[in-house]
């Protein structure tokens, strides 16, 4: 897996943002207006080379690949640079694939001397046509049947026209203009065709750009307005909204890296790929600006401040090609229906996002262990909550090393890397077992590993490490929710050195199935919450331990646990008295950007199931072009899941920096997984409905789970402050 750019392609980029920081600054954009072209800025784009990036090499051109440009483009968005760069770049590599007499042109416009645009319409079923650049453009490169003209567009016929964003869109009939053919045929019109995606890709890159800008100039504006003596940033109110679009904006630009990938590899979904990053970037960059705008307040109203001049220019971009909607439905078409784009040639893309052969082999491994272990009987166990616990199941593995996966190797665990646990979780959800068991009971032996006294490693871990027993967390309390510092379970140290503690655990999910629960217990009121805890494991079996069962209409079991004067020696205290939360980072070595994208995987499969089943007005459901788009929109979530949850292990992995890199994954999936749940259930009504075993029953248990999943782990609510003090620079936040 890589997120990161080669040496080139950083000092490409790096230049490009020198210039267009200096070239396109906020001045230089106002001063554009009202023609929204700035010629200075163009020439010297020119000058670097930017018009002749996608231009091959024997053309004269550069001859980079479609992710150069969009790293271009994305600079362009941030900067907002004034002029129809994403339809230049076009029509210069369509001059060049086209052939004719033509080379003479293609100079020009790769000098600057020149600007060509592009038509997205035919010609002959729409003359008139909204042209990017129009304003400005010598020539389009247009389809009129089954030709690709080249139409001359004279200074008369480019009509300067007020609009949204001030840029040098003109209305052009272009059926009424002298044109030249440059090609005809289908090999032409196809490659005409590949030129449109690829100003979808280039467009969606640069509203990435212009939405990430965007956040950045709010984020700063928030730390630096003050209300009721508070910087608004510190208001929730303020900073949770950035957060999340903060994750729909790189959400976004992943799309953009996503579809060339694909188009690289020729995968099957290349062209919905396409489709699905330009309709959400034109998504998410316009709440980007939107909520952009009101984190100023009324002074974003005004002209005075630059973040208008980014709301309206997110919306004139992608506008071009018309309702961005549309692009939902082509992507649900590609998806589902028989419609088969023309795709272009990427070139080179050092973006990867494969989990490589290690992970393959681990895939490989469990898939053999489940065929030649589990029974069918056993697989009617499997649950996706702690009541799928298997003891047998659970010994087998541990005897394969396949229990604790994320455990070091020093512990006794697999210590297999972020890329092979997401490969290895894969795989048993495919295999439809889950075991949060054995994810808690590793980070539990992992504590006793680092800070247990050799008496309790003796006694606790040798049955652990056997999958003998499985250990659950008594963190929650009945009134501390999220804020596990705020735990009132008393222990009291006694004469003799042992512990007696007393109180309440609230949701200790798994304690009627273990042996032990890690405990985090009040051990000095009078010095600051965090300071005065200490952590210690309790057996469950234990005098004065009372488990009480909660169930939960998401179809699982959690647990209140009483401790009436139960009593641990001390050698079963973990780490130093008062230093719990030293201790509790230990289990942090575990991290691994984890989200909810096999849950919504698993879910969006079982949706289309159902769809190919119901029929609606005499067809089957995944026919309706209304359940597509529902179904597309499902898939560009799960993608987005998996991206940004990719980024969060490739920065562990490979030890980059890392601005809550993992707390978007888990906040982002799980927001995504909760709404696609209930939309899906919705689509297959009134089947959903029902618990028959197969794709319902599976829709069913996933609304349920979902519910969940925005609690647990940490409250969206937590990760959003996290995000937006981290990511985006704000104060920590308050309600």
């Amino acid at each position: 897996m890589n997120f990161d750019l080669t040496d080139d392609q950083e000092m490409m980029r790096d230049m490009f943002a020198r210039f267009l920081d200096e070239q396109s600054s906020m001045i230089r954009v106002r001063e554009a207006a009202p023609s929204g072209f700035d010629p200075a800025l163009w020439q010297g784009l020119a000058d670097l080379g930017a018009l002749s990036i996608r231009v091959p090499e024997e053309a004269g051109g550069l001859g980079l690949g479609l992710f150069d440009a969009t790293l271009l483009m994305e600079e362009a968005g941030r900067t907002l640079a004034s002029g129809p760069l994403a339809e230049a770049l076009v029509a210069a590599r369509l001059l060049a694939q086209l052939g004719g007499d033509t080379a003479e042109l293609l100079g020009q416009v790769m000098t600057g001397r020149a600007i060509v645009s592009l038509a997205f319409h035919d010609v002959a079923d729409q003359p008139v046509q909204w042209i990017g650049g129009g304003q400005v453009a010598q020539s389009v490169i247009a389809r009129r049947g089954g030709d690709v003209i080249l139409v001359d567009v004279p200074e008369a016929a480019r009509r300067s026209e007020d609009n949204l964003a001030s840029t040098p869109m003109a209305e052009i009939d272009l059926g009424a203009l002298p044109h030249a053919i440059l090609a005809t045929g289908e090999a032409a019109l196809s490659t005409f065709a590949q030129g449109v995606e690829e100003w979808k890709l280039l467009i969606a890159a640069g509203l990435a750009g212009i939405g990430r800008q965007a956040l950045k100039l709010a984020a700063a504006y928030a730390c630096e307005r003050k209300q009721f003596d508070q910087y608004i940033g510190q208001f929730q109110a303020i900073s949770h909204p950035l957060a999340d679009l903060l994750c729909d904006v790189d959400g976004g630009k992943f799309l953009v890296w996503k579809a060339i990938r694909d188009l690289v590899d020729a995968a099957p979904q290349a062209g919905a790929a396409i489709s699905i990053a330009a309709w959400w970037n034109a998504d998410a960059a316009a709440r980007a600006v939107a909520q952009a705008l009101h984190t100023f307040g009324g002074y974003g109203l005004t002209t005075e401040y630059d973040i208008f001049l980014f709301n309206l220019r997110a919306k004139a971009w992608p506008l071009l090609l018309g309702d961005p909607q549309r692009l939902i439905e082509e992507a649900g078409r590609r998806f589902y229906g028989a419609e088969r784009p023309a795709l272009p040639d990427a070139g080179a893309m050092p973006i990867d996002f494969d989990l490589g052969e290690d992970a393959r082999a681990i895939t490989q491994e469990i898939n053999d262990f489940f065929a030649a272990n589990v029974t069918p009987e056993m697989r009617e166990t499997f649950h996706y909550s702690w009541e799928g616990y298997n003891p047998e199941l659970n010994r087998k593995l541990a005897a394969q090393n396949l229990l604790y996966l994320g455990l070091p190797a020093d512990v006794g665990g697999r210590g297999l890397s972020a890329y092979e646990k997401t490969a290895a979780m894969d795989a048993f959800e495919t295999q439809g077992y889950n075991n949060p068991a054995a994810n808690v009971t590793q980070m539990v032996a992992l504590i006793i590993h680092r800070f247990g006294t050799e008496e309790l490693k003796a006694a606790v871990l040798p049955e652990i490490m056997r999958g003998e027993v499985i250990c659950s967390l008594g963190y929650s309390e009945p009134g501390s929710g999220s804020d596990v510092f705020a735990a009132q379970c008393r222990a009291t140290q006694q004469a003799d050195g042992s512990w007696r503690i007393d109180g309440t655990k609230m949701f200790t999910s798994g304690a009627n199935l273990a042996t032990y629960v890690l405990m985090l217990c009040r051990t000095n009121p009078d010095v600051a919450k965090h300071k005065g805890l200490t952590m210690f494991i309790v057996p469950l079996k234990a005098d004065g331990v009372t488990i009480q069962p909660v169930h939960t209409f998401q179809d699982e079991r959690t647990n209140i646990t009483f401790y009436d004067g139960v009593s641990i020696p001390d050698s079963w205290r973990l780490g130093e008295i008062d230093g719990g939360v030293r201790t509790m980072s230990a289990s942090l070595e575990l991290e691994h950007g984890g989200g909810f994208a096999k849950y919504q995987r698993a879910m969006l499969q079982a949706a289309e199931s159902l769809c190919r089943e119901i029929r609606c007005d005499g067809r089957t459901l995944i026919e309706n072009g209304g359940a597509q788009v529902r179904l597309a929109r499902t898939a560009a979530n799960l993608w987005a899941s998996e991206l940004i949850t990719y980024r969060a292990q490739w920065a562990i992995a490979e030890k980059k920096p890392n601005h809550a890199y993992g707390p978007m994954a888990k906040m982002f999936s799980s927001e995504k997984f909760q709404s696609d749940a209930r939309d899906l259930l919705d689509l297959t009504a009134p089947l959903s409905l029902s618990k028959r075993k197969g794709a319902a029953a599976e829709i069913n248990q996933y609304y349920r789970h979902a519910q969940g999943s925005t609690i647990y782990g940490g409250t969206s609510e937590v990760h959003r402050s996290m995000i937006a003090e981290r990511a985006l620079g704000l104060p920590r936040t308050r309600a």
